[in-house]
């Protein structure tokens, strides 16, 4: 065999032996799927709001079952993440550890509970998202990092807006936090990776004021004056108790008094005029 045909029929061979990996690839959703729309993708992020998410069931880090209707009666701070991901996951979640800790110290404990849906479904399992979550040093009870199928996630991601495709071995996806209501329903879309307090803090701060006042109205409004009177300090970076919320209102409620018992006492004088007259 003389060194031509040797060379042809090695290299022959090696397509050969390269051919079902080249159909692999072709037929995989990384080769085939491309980057977002950047527009679409916001659009379909936007058209969520207002629509209720279902009972779907998912498994959090600690394979325990997690349905999301369990978690009605307060608002969920909802984001997707792939646990693989080296740069634009881990810091949204960071991001969104440092906030959700503000907003406990703000609103008070059990005000909202976070959940972080791991979207690669074949490689975020429970053991995966536990990793993930030591790995940033969360431990927050009320944050669940939860497991689910590919049905479920895709679900969840259609009814709340968010947008994702395979690419180059990862995903293209919109760097999104959902927040919902207590009923479950999309109240607002905030967009990272990296977030401010209020960005945050604002949407739950309003979700709480508009919750029921339950058995202990005095309490109740004592802290609803407590939300309305905290603000955000941007020097501080921090919220903080705002005293002169507190006297603007009494002077509003003062003067609205005054005019109250001026009107009346003119009423008053113009009644006992009318009748001397008489």
């Amino acid at each position: 065999m003389s060194p031509g045909t040797a060379r042809r029929q090695g290299l022959s061979g090696a397509w050969r032996a390269l051919v079902p990996v080249l159909l692999w690839l072709a037929a995989s959703p990384a080769a085939a799927a491309g980057p977002l729309d950047p527009d679409e993708s916001l659009r379909r992020s936007q058209a969520a709001i207002g629509g209720v998410v279902g009972d779907h069931r998912f498994v959090d880090q600690q394979g325990r079952d997690l349905r999301l209707m369990a978690l009605r009666g307060r608002p969920v701070v909802l984001s997707f993440i792939y646990s693989s991901c080296a740069f634009v996951c881990p810091t949204i979640t960071t991001s969104l550890a440092r906030v959700t800790d503000m907003a406990r110290d703000t609103l008070g404990p059990d005000r909202f509970t976070v959940v972080t849906v791991g979207f690669d479904v074949r490689n975020d399992t429970p053991e995966a998202m536990r990793r993930y979550a030591a790995e940033r040093g969360i431990t927050a009870p009320d944050w669940f990092f939860a497991s689910g199928d590919q049905s479920t996630v895709d679900a969840l991601a259609a009814e709340t807006g968010f947008s994702y495709v395979p690419l180059g071995g990862g995903f293209d996806h919109i760097t999104q936090v959902t927040i919902l209501d207590a009923d479950g329903r999309v109240y607002r879309q905030v967009y990272g990776p990296e977030f401010e307090p209020p960005m945050i803090v604002d949407p739950l701060k309003r979700l709480a004021l508009g919750m029921a006042v339950g058995d202990r109205p005095v309490a109740d409004f004592l802290s609803r004056v407590r939300l309305i009177c905290t603000s955000y300090d941007p020097k501080s970076g921090r919220y903080r108790f705002d005293y002169s919320l507190i006297l603007e209102i009494a002077i509003g409620v003062s003067c609205a008094l005054a005019a109250l018992a001026f009107v009346v006492h003119a009423w008053r004088q113009n009644r006992a005029a009318r009748t001397a007259g008489h």
